[in-house]
């Protein structure tokens, strides 16, 4: 094998000295000026990946809801996944190789994963609308046109969206046309055909207002808007033509700060919903008429689907195994309601998408959602195959109507990745069946109240976890001391858990009352336990 073309084109996107990235969840994300050589050797990387699956990878350049200033990169696996954990270890090493290790760093690769160089390989790219972006897809292109690879631009595209293209290109085109008018195609047949169930499908409902974060969702929903109309009447804020991406909007401010927006025209009673950066969250919120701020974030979303999804599955007697994932910063109300009430088995997984992914994936339905709005819901092949057939063959006109409603469901979730726009046309689809208010949707269960702090620590590798984090087992006697403060306060929950990418301890709190919880958030944890971690 000839590295000479690789190694050659390498020197245009050399290596700052010393600069040090991890591969997680979200794949790379740093300042966008220290990542033209990460996006080159992702182009590699990518190109590689796809020789070892003989499928079409994707690579998406995004750094979601992190500020504009910020870039990233991230693989897509071949039904559309997140990359493999093993491969992430080879995307570290691969990015943190000085130029004089890249060759043995490929080689390595290679080696280890038996990979034939003559076998043919296909990259789809994709990118957000940062002002870095575009420079830094032309990277990524660098690096797979150096292998001699085929790849295919797509340009200005939400995460989601190439995730679907991804998908579809590895199931020729069964999942569906791998284009973004294919997406909206598909996304926009499914939402019509299931309102339009609804009897209330043409009354007059209000407009539905979205912060589209200053991001490529704002982009996208405008391009979407005329396949949706008339069912479904749009008002867009915060579409990137002023203002900065993520700053001061977007779901994760509104998740975080639990409040609306800025640029965003809030009325009584309206509902409302934030986009990340790259559309692949979702939160919905309101106000009342005392000007209150309700916040519904992936708990109220997926606590809505799943009890949607339960009820037509007592409709058409189908005994499909269904479970809900959540992470430890799932708010106790939901936790309760879904278990108790519904009867719907809840699961706790690891804080990272991938990990709910995996873990939803062990069920014919698995409804998973992180509290920040990014989420999804995984039918497997079983139940899609009785789904549809029960369209024809249901026992009852109510049955064969229930199991419609299920297939447009499928339809209509996005299972490669959690998507805002497919998530929102779900719950859209779901308030105008059931004839819900986003007041009466609220009212499902009342939210425990809580607060999510950072604190910054000398070194966050000093905290390890179990239980899915949602207890500590190092330093010693720090989870004791968590356990005697939680002792205090009526049906409270807390947990601290290490960052993924940064020297901060994340720290969560919840409590029955506002005042109690006010309390408990703010305890401080003992002296010796401080010194510990270095705070």
């Amino acid at each position: 094998m000839h590295l000479e073309a690789v190694l050659k084109s390498s020197v245009r996107h050399a290596k700052p000295a010393g600069l040090t990235l991890q591969y997680g969840t979200a794949g790379f994300r740093t300042k966008a000026e220290h990542l033209d050589h990460v996006m080159y050797r992702m182009g590699l990387l990518a190109v590689l990946r796809s020789k070892k699956t003989k499928s079409v990878i994707g690579v998406m350049v995004t750094a979601s809801h992190n500020p504009e200033e910020d870039n990233g990169v991230k693989l897509v696996d071949p039904m559309g996944e997140m990359l493999v954990q093993e491969w992430e270890v080879y995307a570290t090493n691969l990015a943190n190789a000085e130029e004089h290790e890249l060759q043995t760093a490929l080689t390595n690769i290679i080696k280890e994963e038996t990979i034939n160089m003559q076998d043919e390989s296909c990259v789809v790219i994709g990118r957000d609308t940062r002002p870095s972006s575009e420079n830094l897809s032309l990277a990524v292109i660098d690096g797979v046109t150096a292998f001699e690879s085929r790849y295919q631009d797509y340009g200005l595209v939400s995460t989601p969206q190439l995730h679907y293209i991804v998908c579809c290109r590895n199931t020729d085109g069964r999942y569906g046309e791998p284009t973004v008018e294919g997406y909206y195609q598909k996304l926009s047949k499914a939402f019509n055909d299931l309102v339009k169930q609804s009897p209330n499908s043409e009354a007059d409902k209000k407009s539905l207002s979205i912060d589209g974060a200053n991001g490529i969702g704002a982009l996208k929903i405008r391009e979407m808007e005329q396949h949706l109309q008339p069912l479904l009447s749009l008002l867009l804020f915060n579409d990137g033509s002023k203002g900065k991406l993520n700053h001061a909007c977007g779901a994760d401010y509104v998740k975080v700060l639990q409040k609306a927006p800025e640029g965003i025209d809030m009325k009584p009673g309206e509902r409302c919903c934030s986009f990340d950066g790259d559309a692949d969250r979702i939160v919905y919120y309101y106000k009342d008429n005392e000007h209150r701020f309700h916040l519904l974030d992936g708990d109220k979303i997926a606590t809505l689907i799943s009890t949607f999804i339960k009820e037509l599955l007592v409709k058409v007697d189908l005994t499909l195994n269904m479970g809900v994932v959540q992470t430890a910063y799932a708010n106790g109300s939901s936790t309760r309601y879904l278990e108790e009430i519904m009867k719907v088995p809840v699961y706790c997984a690891k804080t990272g998408v991938k990990h709910l992914h995996h873990k939803a994936q062990e069920f014919d339905i698995g409804v998973y959602f992180e509290a920040n709005g990014h989420g999804t819901v995984l039918f497997s092949k079983r139940a899609e195959e009785q789904i549809r057939q029960l369209v024809d063959t249901g026992t009852s006109e109510e049955s064969r109507k229930a199991a419609q409603m299920l297939k447009n469901v499928i339809d209509l979730i996005n299972q490669t990745v959690g998507d805002a726009i497919s998530d929102m046309l779900v719950i859209e689809a779901i308030l105008s069946l059931k004839g819900l208010s986003v007041e009466k949707w609220d009212e499902i269960y009342t939210d425990l109240p809580n607060r999510q702090l950072k604190v910054k620590v000398a070194d966050r590798r000093v905290i390890e976890t179990t239980n899915a984090e949602r207890r500590t087992i190092k330093p010693p006697g720090l989870q004791e001391n968590i356990d005697e403060i939680v002792k205090k306060y009526h049906m409270s929950r807390a947990f601290v858990r290490p960052s993924g990418t940064e020297d901060v301890v994340r720290v969560y709190a919840e409590a029955d009352t506002q005042v109690r919880h006010a309390k408990f958030a703010n305890q401080p944890i003992k002296t010796e336990e401080r010194l510990r971690i270095g705070v």
